[in-house]
């Protein structure tokens, strides 16, 4: 048997309008399962892309920034008990044999990592994600939230947070690194908030003045806006690191001649389009350029402990399930401060 829950499907590709409430089941727990009654589920601008035109299997629950409490455990579980604080990010299961699994790095499974909506399972089922009252997760993908951090600002660290936090601490961010954020979105504003916080000195690269106060609010101690090709000169040479989080076309041969020798430009926003880069402009530096998945589930955790210990939070925008339609749209126009999060108790 398995139980049914209430949860917001979109039933067309493309159209925001064919969000309609349901029902959809989920599995009975095996052995290492948890239940989890979902309280809120953040809206990341990947949902909005699955929705819109990547997406596979439709009708589709999305989400994959879920937060809640447990409500029952497997007989082989022994983290985890009921009442417990707990999130889900981005995937659900792999094999746990390959090298990635068994170095922490589920999210390049050898066998296929099974994402939390819109992905086969092993069993052959279609996964469902959090915009539902609850889920059904195998325990190691699992995390304990902090009590220092409230279940509506943990949300949207589970794929936001360990987004930007995983580039930081793969490339040694540290008290000496002097940190480019490019834009302060709903992923920049968290970049800056862990950089600043592992001690480096962070720089937010701009289009306009509109968020030069809320960088520094978040960490930043400066904030340079480039346009023009002159604006980019006076910078040269002077970055370790430079995180890229929006998912737009860059001039890469502007960017690049600002990195130190051996700096590292990283991609977290991935922009639809090819990317070009003329090769003399990162000859002189023997400059880096790279993109990052997600973290896995230890470094996600230690991510999750890290933003407890330092009061970093996202900032949310708290909305209720009908409003998701919206929500989606405004994203795509670039109209949501920050992050959006989904207060699933409004699912009736």
């Amino acid at each position: 048997m398995s139980k049914e829950v209430k949860a917001l499907e979109a039933t067309t590709k493309g159209d925001f309008a064919s969000f309609n409430q349901t029902i959809i089941k989920r599995r009975n727990l095996r052995p290492d399962d948890i239940a989890i009654d979902i309280k809120y589920c953040g809206i990341c601008h990947s949902d909005v892309s699955m929705v819109q035109w990547q997406g596979a299997h439709f009708p589709m629950v999305p989400g994959h920034e879920i937060s809640g409490i447990v409500s029952a455990v497997g007989s082989e579980v022994k983290d985890f008990k009921p009442g417990d604080r707990v999130g889900v990010g981005c995937f659900v299961n792999s094999c746990g044999k390959c090298a990635a699994c068994k170095a922490g790095q589920e999210q390049f499974c050898e066998k296929g990592t099974v994402v939390v909506f819109d992905s086969e399972d092993y069993d052959g089922t279609i996964t469902q994600g959090g915009y539902s009252q609850a889920i059904v997760v195998k325990d190691h993908f699992v995390l304990h939230i902090p009590d220092e951090l409230s279940l509506a600002d943990a949300a949207p660290l589970l794929c936001a947070g360990i987004t930007t936090y995983n580039p930081l601490k793969q490339y040694n961010v540290g008290k000496d690194s002097k940190v480019a954020v490019i834009g302060l979105g709903g992923l920049g504003h968290i970049a800056v908030q862990f950089a600043a916080k592992m001690g480096a000195d962070v720089t937010v690269f701009g289009h306009s003045e509109s968020k030069r106060d809320e960088a520094a609010k978040f960490g930043a101690t400066s904030y340079e806006i480039l346009k023009d090709p002159e604006d980019f000169k006076p910078l040269a040479g002077q970055f370790d690191f430079i995180l890229n989080t929006v998912a737009v076309n860059l001039d890469l041969n502007n960017y690049m001649p600002l990195l130190k020798f051996n700096g590292v430009f990283c991609y977290v926003g991935i922009p639809s389009d090819e990317i070009h880069l003329n090769l003399f402009s990162i000859f002189g530096n023997q400059a880096n350029l790279t993109a990052s998945n997600v973290g896995g589930i230890a470094m996600t955790q230690e991510m999750l402990n890290f933003a407890a210990e330092n009061d970093i939070k996202p900032q949310i925008e708290m909305i209720g399930i009908d409003d998701v339609p919206e929500a989606y749209q405004n994203i795509l126009d670039s109209k949501v401060h920050y992050r959006y999060v989904i207060d699933m108790s409004t699912l009736k």
